[in-house]
């Protein structure tokens, strides 16, 4: 689903050129659940917004599902990000004016989708996340875990191919963090694609596929084996 072929990000910080990635290969398939892990500056917030369509490569092209995001204008690029791409972030980025059920409507009001169908879709969502009870309240009104539910929410309600998740516990304590993350391993179940960014082992110790980045390249890509009796 996810093919990324010798892609090279270097930006220009005054006269001094970085780079960020210098040749990366990587390949995701439907329905994995993979971690991103390496230490700051190591490329893995770069390669994460590469995933994300924030950002395009220097060199090198990305194809997401058939589609190749390497040449696209940032109008083509913010279609992809919001037909194809859910996005939860440490800091949650809700809209604080507005209802939980507002706020996991937002990204369907860009495709122009009618509002009834805004409001079914977004309730549907709400309940997956076991938050079906507070879509009148406002995000002060909820707790940080409840807030990042409603986070989850919002990214999952267009269906997305593949869900992003950008240290999605850095602001949480170790309890609701183990309870996102328990999120997380039951979406990955029913068959959506996840992609956590982290810099803690614990949490990527949940995905299946740890993926380490170092000096802008893929230092390891290892797989956990499956649970005797799975296949």
């Amino acid at each position: 689903m996810i093919v990324l072929s010798n892609i090279v990000k270097r930006y220009a910080m005054g006269d001094e050129i970085v780079m960020a990635l210098a040749g990366v290969d990587l390949f995701i398939d439907r329905n994995e659940y993979v971690a991103l892990i390496g230490p700051s500056g190591s490329g893995k917030s770069t390669l994460m917004n590469l995933l994300g369509c924030l950002d395009s490569p220097t060199e090198g092209t990305y194809m997401l599902n058939g589609r190749d995001t390497s040449g696209m204008n940032d109008n083509e690029l913010a279609q992809v990000r919001n037909r194809e791409i859910g996005f939860v972030f440490q800091s949650f980025h809700l809209l604080p004016r507005m209802t939980v059920l507002q706020n996991v409507m937002q990204p369907l009001v860009y495709r122009g989708i009618p509002s009834e169908e805004r409001r079914r879709l977004a309730t549907e969502s709400l309940a997956k996340v076991g938050l079906a009870d507070r879509m009148g309240h406002r995000p002060n009104q909820l707790s940080g875990g409840q807030r990042q539910r409603v986070a989850v929410a919002r990214a999952l309600v267009g269906s997305p191919s593949i869900l992003l998740a950008d240290e999605p516990t850095g602001n949480l304590d170790s309890r609701t963090s183990a309870e996102i993350m328990a999120l997380f391993d039951q979406l990955h179940v029913q068959g959506q694609t996840v992609v956590v960014v982290t810099h803690e082992p614990d949490i990527a110790a949940h995905c299946h596929r740890t993926i380490r980045v170092n000096d802008g390249r893929i230092v390891e890509d290892t797989r956990r084996a499956a649970p005797a009796g799975t296949h």
